[in-house]
Formats: structure tokens, C-alpha cells, sequence
């Protein structure tokens, strides 16, 4: 691993955290959402992460994989997902334009705890990343002062 391949990886985290945290923020604005272009209740998103690798394929690409098991490249933002296990809550308010025959408006998906939880669990990943970079930045420039 060479000495900047930590701050790719960090950088990577940083980034994966952040589009995370867009997300749960999109969720939480939309939680009272009933009405999307569709005519559908917003449906919550949910970000899932990947380890991320080089996509080419070449030989030199397998064999280095192969000989360095545990070189670290980061993660990766491998999608941003329709929550559709979690059904909708509904409310009885017949005087919502909303409402279905039966006077019951289905909300969004969106629990706002989960939400808020998530939140801090993005917050402390990227928390941690920032951590991390600084810690290679200092590691490095501590390097740097060395060769004076």
C-alpha cells in the first residue's frame, strides 16, 4: 500500500458518508409526502455500500489483486434503493385531499427515528474518516519533516 492509497480510501468513506447523509436528509424532508409526480406517497431510499475495486480486468489487474489480498481500495456507493419491504403508515383524516374512500391517507415510509438514527450512524462514519485522513496527513508530514 503506498502512502497516499490511505487517503484515497478515507476520501472514498468521506464521499459514501456524505451522499448517505443527502439521502436520509431527502428522506426526512419528505416524510409527510403523500403526493409524488406518480399521485403515489414518497417512497424512503436507502443507500447500500460495496467494497470498491479496479474494473479493469487485464492479467496484471488479477495477478496484483491475487498477490495483495489485503491492499485497500475503499468503498463505493453501489446503489440508492426504493424501500418497498416497509408499507406506508396509514392515518384515518377523510378530510385530506388524499384520503382513498375509506377517509385513510397513506403516508410515506419514512420513520423518522430510524431516520434520525441512521443520521448519526453517517455521521459518525464520516466523523471517524476525517479522522483517519488526518491522522495519515500528520503520519505524512511527520515523514516529510524527517528528510530535513
Amino acid at each position: 500500500m503506498g502512502m497516499f492509497d490511505t487517503f484515497d480510501v478515507s476520501a472514498s468513506g468521506l464521499t459514501a458518508q456524505r451522499y448517505r447523509m443527502d439521502v436520509i436528509a431527502q428522506n426526512v424532508a419528505n416524510a409527510n409526502t403523500t403526493r409524488t409526480e406518480d399521485g403515489t406517497p414518497y417512497v424512503r431510499k436507502v443507500v447500500t455500500f460495496s467494497e470498491k475495486t479496479q474494473d479493469n480486468a487485464d492479467f496484471s489487474t488479477i495477478f496484483g489483486r491475487t498477490s495483495n489480498r489485503f491492499r485497500a481500495n475503499g468503498v463505493k456507493v453501489s446503489g440508492t434503493y426504493d424501500d418497498t419491504t416497509t408499507e406506508g403508515n396509514k392515518v384515518y383524516d377523510p378530510s385530506h385531499p388524499d384520503a382513498d374512500e375509506d377517509g385513510y391517507v397513506t403516508y410515506p415510509n419514512v420513520n423518522i427515528i430510524t431516520e434520525m438514527t441512521n443520521l448519526i450512524d453517517a455521521s459518525r462514519s464520516y466523523e471517524a474518516n476525517a479522522t483517519a485522513f488526518d491522522a495519515s496527513k500528520s503520519m505524512a508530514l511527520k515523514g516529510l519533516e524527517m528528510g530535513k
